[in-house]
């Protein structure tokens, strides 16, 4: 058994299974780059941000990378979602993932341009209706990473999930090391999405403040905050939320405070590192993060890790 040779590997053409994490305002061309360059998978967050912006993304890593492969993140709720769906096509992005939602109706379009569509789903039954579409994979991310999550766990919905469908799943959620990774193949697995522990590569832009929270993590520092809305979300634990997850069990804050409070939460995190406002989002497997590294310093030692552990 190898982690280094699979179908994730040859759908997209990279020398590691990794996916990194389609992080809304952090994932961008410099870490995308770096991760791709480093035999990764980079990937570019679409969020809600404007086309022209996601456009020069888009074009300055493939100015980085040249005709290694990289992908767009595509957030199906977002009220972007159709323009950027257009801009990959025109663009000739290799791959996108996509989440909160059905890509359905955009398939055709896709395949026909030749791009690979691996959509995030967290559930059996979404895994399998992504199949049917005419995934090429799909991501099974589990309640631990951080942002958006859903209920499953990584260890209980990847297996499920590999066990309903054909195409090659890839396992998310609390993946940080190589013991994580082979976890993940064990699981029956081929590939990884990790996110949180890019948080802390040389090349990620977050605010200091933000990677300095990350870094100093323990295992008990991440809170789910918005579950009273539908839409729950991992951060880090700050005072801001961790208050704000008290007043949300306690009853005393509705769907649309909530959502008032939180507007523009992510971004005042991410470009101000502002603890009185900011969501900083991150997996529960913070803890383990303790040191900044290069993203290719990152992936060769999760890898080598992994393929020690399986050579055993």
């Amino acid at each position: 058994m190898t982690t280094t040779k699979t179908r994730i590997t040859e759908l997209l053409g990279v020398k590691y299974p990794i996916l990194q994490g389609g992080m809304a305002w952090i994932a961008e061309h410099t870490l995308a780059s770096a991760v791709t360059n480093a035999g990764g998978a980079g990937i570019i967050a679409g969020g809600s941000a404007p086309i022209d912006y996601l456009r020069e993304q888009i074009r300055l890593t493939k100015e980085a990378v040249g005709d290694k492969p990289f992908g767009v993140n595509i957030m199906l709720m977002s009220p972007n979602a159709e323009d950027l769906a257009k801009l990959v096509i025109e663009e000739g992005v290799p791959f996108v993932t996509t989440g909160a939602g059905n890509p359905g109706k955009f398939m055709e379009g896709w395949k026909n341009a030749g791009i690979k569509v691996i959509p995030v789903v967290p559930s059996v039954a979404l895994a399998k209706r992504m199949e049917r579409s005419g995934a090429d994979a799909v991501i099974a991310e589990g309640t631990e990473s951080g942002g958006h999550i859903g209920e499953n766990t990584t260890m209980c919905l990847v297996p499920q999930v590999v066990d309903a469908v054909e195409i090659p799943v890839i396992a998310a959620g609390g993946i940080a090391d190589g013991r994580g990774i082979c976890a993940g193949f064990m699981l029956g697995a081929e590939g990884v999405q990790v996110g949180t522990r890019f948080l802390a590569a040389e090349e990620c832009q977050i605010h200091p403040t933000y990677k300095e929270l990350v870094i100093k993590a323990k295992d008990t520092d991440s809170v789910v905050t918005g579950r009273t809305t539908g839409h729950p979300c991992r951060n880090v634990k700050t005072k801001f939320l961790k208050q704000l997850a008290k007043r949300e069990m306690e009853g005393g804050i509705d769907p649309d405070e909530f959502e008032k409070i939180t507007l523009g939460a992510l971004r005042k995190a991410v470009q101000d590192g502002n603890l009185d406002e900011g969501s900083f989002l991150c997996g529960a497997i913070a803890g383990m993060v303790n040191e900044v590294k290069p993203a290719k310093d990152i992936i060769e030692e999760m890898f080598a890790q992994a393929e020690e552990i399986l050579s055993k």
